[in-house]
């Protein structure tokens, strides 16, 4: 069977910090693991039991143990079921799947079923949103409330726009310093601030580990979107090189039927939500 990791050694260096970085939740957690006709996907199961369901999707080559770090502010008002994207590093099987189609929606919503629920709510970013709008156009009636985060899938930037990042990860792939990953990584943070700790590490294992999907989920429909009657909240960064805010915000308007948007002023890619901006995302998925 095909690997997405380099090495054997490699993807035990990237599961220990995935073991890390669970061992940091404060809160209890259990491994699931649902069988798809894409391969065996893991969840982690955690959050209050007894309040809703939210299905909860992490970023391109990263993991759900690292996302679960970021989104501690949805513990208290959702039972949390985060998945490891399929292919992507972390505890799913490695079928790699094309994000020029609809597979990673279908995918998705196999996951959804396996779960037990005819309808669930969704939270995710980047690509894990771009996943999102994908199940949204082929399985919209699983699809009770969803945000998206910074998402790939709506409207994504041309490439040249982040060709700025290639030549430093080139360096990087040389050279091994960290100061050229950091400078490759700043087009998406736009402050060095943005690159924690848990985010370099991640990003740094993933890179040096794994087989790096280069390519973002494609846009989608906007006749299949508009099936998808679910209430939605997009999440935008304005200077995000990836999914640039003002043009993702316009055309989620155009194409989902139930959509409310949100800009995050002067931030990138790779940003901090306030206190005030988590509250709005708990209260949109809670109504």
């Amino acid at each position: 069977m095909k690997t997405i990791y380099n090495s054997e050694a490699g993807k035990r260096k990237i599961l220990t910090l995935y073991d890390e970085q669970l061992k940091r939740l404060d809160w209890p957690y259990q491994d699931i693991y649902v069988n798809t006709s894409f391969g065996k996907t893991h969840l982690i199961e955690t959050g209050t039991l007894t309040k809703e369901p939210l299905l909860v999707f992490h970023g391109g080559n990263a993991t759900t143990a690292y996302n679960l770090l970021a989104c501690d502010f949805l513990m208290d008002d959702f039972h949390i079921y985060a998945v490891d994207t399929i292919g992507h590093p972390g505890k799913s099987d490695e079928t790699s799947l094309s994000a020029f189609n609809y597979d990673y929606g279908r995918w998705a919503a196999e996951v959804i079923q396996a779960l037990g629920f005819d309808q669930i709510r969704l939270f995710g970013g980047s690509f894990g949103a771009g996943i999102m709008a994908k199940t949204m156009c082929v399985a919209p009636q699983k699809v009770k409330k969803a945000v998206l985060y910074v998402p790939s899938g709506i409207k994504n930037a041309p490439m040249f726009r982040s060709a700025n990042m290639m030549f430093p990860m080139i360096l990087y792939w040389i050279t091994k310093k960290d100061k050229w990953l950091k400078q490759c990584m700043m087009p998406m943070a736009v402050t060095e601030d943005n690159i924690t700790d848990d985010i370099y590490q991640t990003a740094k294992l993933s890179i040096e580990n794994a087989k790096i999907k280069t390519a973002m989920p494609s846009n989608v429909s906007a006749e299949l979107m508009r099936h998808c009657k679910a209430p939605t909240l997009v999440m935008a960064a304005e200077k995000d090189c990836l999914f640039p805010g003002p043009d993702v915000i316009e055309r989620a308007k155009q194409i989902i039927p139930n959509c409310q948007t949100y800009l995050l002023a002067g931030r990138g890619h790779m940003n901090f939500l306030s206190e005030e901006e988590k509250k709005m995302i708990v209260d949109f998925l809670k109504d």
